[in-house]
């Protein structure tokens, strides 16, 4: 026994999505045995735009019944039946969560007329109801009501019922571990199953083959199908949207992250929130003035030719310029630190020698400045991360040259290097940013022990 239903809502998410009107019929598998209708109160507003598409207004529903007031009719209706529809994750967690919200558990088994569609009548280039409907000459009226909506699915699901291996196609999705009624309505479920339970970056991607979100995982079908199971709002539209996954394996947690970091950046992803900011990094550099006197200064990194220290923030570059001023006695004037003065106010406190007011000599001066740059340069990180390579005969790498992230690669086990020439035969190139600074912090933080430090000409 089947309840075939089609509802319309508020739209405003799943959680606060309201229901304006529902349909239920009850299908025996050769005629209808009974049907409900009813319009539905949803307390709260409508929006315009839900109005324009199909036609229920506030007034409309005002003297409706509650969900409350219904609820009892629907259980009823549907107890020992199928819940069907088109999309049905979206028709039934609706429908759970108004349960949900009076203190009610709803729960049946589910079969989705978009899926089936895809499997028994494969070859069409849209399964959304309408466009089967046009397909297969199904008559649909009252286009956007629930009552013309589910009429048409009836039909649709009598067709599929009728179609040639049928039978074992409903049992299959029937069947509990099949995953077919939690997996999106026009993702192929031989699509899901070729995922692999390994660490990697995951993509979904939409009709049209853009990739609308970027994951990372260290068991990628293990994460995806977590996707599938969430209800929150932004998941079951982006799920709604998916009609392909694909993939990149990565061997291990750092290379993975490090990965779905750089694709978020390059194809900015509609789904994905985080990590699509293009921050604004700052360099100090130096350079010497028409008099001989050599300048730290700090700009963005994007101006700057050689940088010296790169900094997350023009605050994180001021304070480290003004701790290098104390330990070395620089000037805060020839540090750009302060500006349009005569000399800097330092002079007075014994921090600056004199050199913004003539007492010091660009010699001693510059002196102090190069010890300062020299410091700098020592504590710049040469490294190469070893981890866990795509397969047992092969390691991944992630190389840091002079404390800047240069990108990952994959080796093969039997290769012997011994300097960052031959490294870099086997290196992807990658961007450094604020974000891939995080994940390098994070990871050395975590892994202390991984990291093979390096001079710049060997290993």
């Amino acid at each position: 026994m089947y309840s075939i239903i089609d509802i319309e809502t508020t739209g405003n998410g799943i959680k606060g999505n309201k229901i304006t009107e529902i349909s239920i019929f009850k299908f025996d598998g050769h005629e209808v045995i009974d049907e409900y209708t009813s319009l539905v109160n949803p307390e709260c507003e409508i929006p315009y735009f839900i109005t324009g598409l199909t036609g229920i207004d506030n007034d409309l529903v005002r003297n409706a019944p509650t969900w409350e007031e219904i609820a009892s009719k629907v259980l009823e209706i549907t107890q020992d039946t199928i819940f069907v529809a088109h999309s049905v994750n979206f028709d039934y967690n609706v429908i759970k969560n108004e349960f949900q919200n009076i203190g009610i558990n709803f729960s049946r088994k589910k079969l989705c007329t978009v899926r089936l569609s895809r499997k028994l009548i494969p070859g069409l280039n849209s399964y959304s109801l309408g466009k089967l409907c046009t397909s297969l000459n199904i008559p649909l009226t009252n286009r956007h009501r629930a009552k013309g909506d589910a009429q048409a699915t009836v039909i649709l699901f009598k067709k599929l019922l009728r179609t040639n291996g049928a039978e074992k196609v409903f049992k299959a999705f029937l069947n509990a571990r099949s995953q077919e009624a939690t997996l999106p309505p026009l993702l192929p479920k031989e699509i899901f199953e070729r995922l692999p339970n390994s660490p990697g970056v995951y993509y979904f991607k939409d009709a049209k083959g853009a990739i609308i979100y970027v994951g990372k995982a260290v068991d990628i079908k293990k994460r995806v199908l977590g996707h599938f199971y969430d209800k929150s709002n932004k998941e079951i539209l982006m799920c709604k949207a998916t009609h392909d996954i694909d993939f990149e394996l990565s061997g291990n947690e750092l290379v993975a992250l490090l990965m779905e970091s750089a694709a978020i950046k390059q194809h900015f992803p509609l789904y994905n929130q985080s990590q699509k900011r293009t921050s604004t990094e700052y360099a100090i550099f130096s350079y010497e003035d028409r008099n001989g006197v050599q300048h730290l200064a700090y700009n963005k990194l994007k101006l700057t030719a050689s940088p010296i220290s790169t900094f997350n923030t023009i605050t994180d570059c001021r304070l480290f310029l003004e701790d290098l001023c104390k330990h070395y006695g620089l000037c805060p004037k020839f540090c750009h630190l302060q500006k349009n003065i005569s000399s800097c106010s330092h002079y007075s406190i014994g921090q600056c020698n004199g050199i913004c007011r003539g007492t010091e000599s660009p010699m001693d001066y510059n002196a102090k400045v190069q010890r300062a740059i020299e410091a700098l340069k020592d504590k710049n990180q040469n490294l190469v991360i070893r981890e866990k390579g795509r397969h047992g005969n092969e390691e991944a790498f992630v190389l840091v040259v002079n404390n800047k992230y240069k990108g990952y690669g994959f080796l093969p086990r039997h290769e012997q290097i011994n300097c960052i020439d031959a490294l870099e035969n086997f290196l992807e190139l990658q961007k450094e940013n604020m974000d891939t600074k995080r994940i390098l912090s994070w990871y050395l933080r975590k892994h202390p022990n991984r990291a093979i430090h390096f001079s710049p000409l060997s290993i």
